[in-house]
């Protein structure tokens, strides 16, 4: 599927409009009606729940941002809701909440989160929930499983693949070197077929996303844009910046 053309149209938010100086926590409602009041997308990370709800939270551990801590999937999305953000009173919300709260207002960008371990419950979850509304939502992740999984589940809906050029984070650990090359490289596209690319702003230009930009047409989407040198790499190699720390 196209991507669609708001996804081009204005900067998208970064886990929202958050300034943690300001007591806005990325990913919370708050910082989601923020980025509405000021007219800009969202884009949004989403964590599996131990009874498989899908809930918008950045972290595998609730340790960094609120005043639990363990791992996300190791609680139920009711327990959760309970579980306070760090130096607010803001909760963790489920997909389908922060979807009713933002109504459509402006579009979504939801990423799914994954270990890559094969588990594809959060995005069947997610697939159900975008399936289930008519709100501007496209669809991405850093695993190549789960985008190609999501061309059955959400012919509907675009879907593209976040990369990067250096793997070499905790959360790959599990992937090997030849993983983490095709990952680099997108070598991935015959199965994946993405209908965009989100690409670390601090790698471009890159072959990759410059080939699927000049030669196939699809948008570039540069992600985490913070400084006035990213910006402008941005705007030299991209169609599109998910931002934060500043208003563009």
């Amino acid at each position: 599927m196209k991507a669609p053309s708001w996804m081009v149209a204005r900067p998208i938010a970064h886990r929202g409009l958050h300034d943690a100086a300001k007591g806005i926590i990325e990913n919370t409602p708050i910082a989601a009606l923020a980025a509405v009041d000021r007219d800009f997308g969202i884009e949004c990370d989403v964590q599996l729940t131990k009874d498989g709800e899908a809930v918008v939270f950045h972290d595998f551990e609730l340790d960094r941002l609120t005043a639990s801590t363990g791992r996300v999937d190791a609680l139920t999305a009711k327990a959760l809701a309970k579980v306070r953000m760090q130096g607010t009173t803001d909760r963790i919300m489920p997909l389908t909440e922060f979807i009713g709260l933002i109504d459509g207002r402006v579009p979504l960008v939801v990423e799914i989160k994954s270990r890559f371990d094969g588990n594809m419950t959060l995005a069947h979850r997610v697939a159900q929930i975008v399936n289930e509304t008519t709100a501007p939502i496209v669809l991405k992740s850093f695993d190549p499983r789960i985008v190609s999984v999501l061309q059955l589940l959400t012919p509907n809906h675009a879907r593209g693949i976040i990369a990067m050029l250096d793997y070499s984070y905790p959360d790959y650990a599990g992937c090997s070197a030849t993983e983490k090359h095709a990952l680099a490289n997108l070598l991935h596209f015959a199965e994946t077929r993405p209908d965009f690319v989100s690409w670390r702003v601090g790698d471009l230009p890159s072959a990759a996303p410059f080939l699927c930009r000049s030669a196939l047409g699809l948008p570039v989407m540069a992600w985490t844009v913070r400084t006035a040198t990213d910006r402008a790499k941005a705007v030299a190699h991209a169609d599109q910046m998910v931002f934060e720390g500043f208003l563009p």
